[in-house]
Parts: C-alpha cells; sequence; structure tokens
C-alpha cells in the first residue's frame, strides 16, 4: 500500500529520496499497483527525463523508464526483441511498464529478459551514489539495489527468438535468443522456466548449439512442463534461431 507520494524534478533529489527506509522507485506502476499489506513510500520517475532512446554508434540507448511499448514501436527496436516485447506483457501493459521495471521484476519465464540477456546489454545504474555499468546476465544474478537509468542493446547484430507456449497469449514454456556479432560471436539464452533466462552458449562455434540448448535445460523441470520435453523443445527452437540467422 502506497503511503506516501514524492514526485522530484531532479534525479539527485530522487536518488536522496530513495535513501530512506521503506522507499522504492515509480516507474510505470504496474508493480506497485498490485494489492499489498506494506506499506511504502514512492519516488515518481516521471519527471527526471528518463525515458528516451537514443540510437548511436551502432548501439541503442533505452532510458529506464521508457515504456515497454515505446521501445516495441521504435524504429529501431530489432524484430526479434519485438516479439519478445510482445509476449511480455499484453498492449495495456505495455503501455504503462517501463523497461527498468520489467527487467528488475524479470524471472526465468521473462521474455523481454531473455532477449537482452542474449544481446548482452548494458544496464547502467547508481548505487551509493556511485554510477556503474554491468552486463545483463550479471545484473540479473545480483540483482543489485540500485536505480536503473538506462539500458543500452547492440544494433549491428543478427537477432532470432523462437518460442512455444501453450496457447498464444501465455509466456512460453521455453523460448530461445539467438544473438550473432559480425565478428562470429554467438549468444543463445533460454527462458520459460526457472527464477532467470539461462545464458546456454556464449561463443563461436555454432556447431553445439542444440547439444547446448538440451545442457541448459536438463533440470528444467516445474509444473508446466518436464526437463525432457523442455530439452527436446529448446534445441529445436535453437536450431530454427541458428536457420532464421543464414
Amino acid at each position: 500500500m502506497i503511503t506516501t507520494y514524492h514526485r522530484p524534478q531532479t534525479l539527485e533529489e530522487a536518488l536522496t529520496l530513495l535513501t530512506q527506509p521503506d522507499t522504492v522507485p515509480l516507474g510505470g506502476g504496474t508493480l506497485l499497483s498490485k494489492p499489498t499489506t506494506d506499506s511504502v513510500a514512492v519516488v515518481d520517475l516521471q519527471r527526471l527525463g528518463l525515458d528516451s532512446l537514443r540510437a548511436a554508434g551502432g548501439e541503442l540507448q533505452i532510458g529506464a523508464t521508457c515504456t515497454l511499448q515505446a521501445l516495441l514501436e521504435s524504429e529501431h527496436c530489432p524484430a526479434a526483441l519485438k516479439t519478445a516485447l510482445k509476449l511480455e506483457a499484453p498492449l495495456n501493459i505495455r503501455n504503462a511498464a517501463t523497461v527498468a521495471g520489467a527487467l528488475v521484476a524479470s524471472d526465468g519465464r521473462s521474455t523481454f529478459a531473455s532477449m537482452l540477456l542474449a544481446m548482452d546489454a548494458k544496464i547502467e545504474f547508481i548505487e551509493n551514489r556511485q554510477s556503474k555499468i554491468v552486463n545483463c546476465g550479471e545484473f540479473i544474478l545480483t540483482r543489485p539495489n540500485g536505480l536503473i537509468t538506462s539500458i543500452t542493446i547492440p544494433l549491428k547484430v543478427k537477432t532470432a527468438f523462437e518460442f512455444v507456449s501453450k496457447t498464444p497469449a501465455d509466456k512460453p514454456i521455453v523460448c530461445a535468443a539467438l544473438v550473432q556479432w559480425n565478428s562470429g560471436r554467438a549468444r543463445l539464452t533460454l527462458g520459460g522456466y526457472g527464477e532467470s533466462p539461462l545464458l546456454a552458449l556464449d561463443g563461436t562455434e555454432a556447431d553445439g548449439l542444440e547439444t547446448a540448448a538440451r545442457n541448459a535445460y536438463h533440470e528444467a523441470n516445474d509444473a508446466w512442463a518436464s526437463a525432457e520435453y523442455r530439452m527436446d523443445v529448446a534445441a529445436a527452437l535453437s536450431k530454427r534461431c541458428l536457420e532464421s540467422l543464414a
């Protein structure tokens, strides 16, 4: 339950407010609007100019409060990422949810986080008044408490995204995201299970892609699907991704 509302005019003011106990940032409000008995103070980030989209030097810098829908509609957004965004949330939620909020709240079934991990996105955030930049994998693993200011993805890469779900509206049971750089480097990530997406492969040898996908999901058993099923589907989806990049 929101008990106190702040709307700072500067980033410095926001950072000061966020040092107070039980105080959290407010972006799109899609998470904080859920019923809860916990009392929190919120710091609205709308006035801080963190919603920009800037393409330069082969990269796209996405402001933390840019909405999922604004990113999806950007001419610079890769087609594979657009697919992942459509699966992340329905239109009404995408119009409000921010990229930073979606990443912070992500789990293994997040198609958006799966794609960011495959793209080796860089996350810029402020923690203890210090600006830091880490790759998406480290951010997902450590979940730092800092305030995200931007997410940067590469644009001069080939991207592919494949998925299997029970219905078109469901989050995938298995999804595969593959990104390939001009250098030959390739990153394969798998989503649909667990607390976070899994990095199955990062290297220059694509021949072992299907084996890497199988190995990554050998224990991916839950109420949605067996590990055996996920292993087979992950291998098939990885192969489709690779074929689409050819």
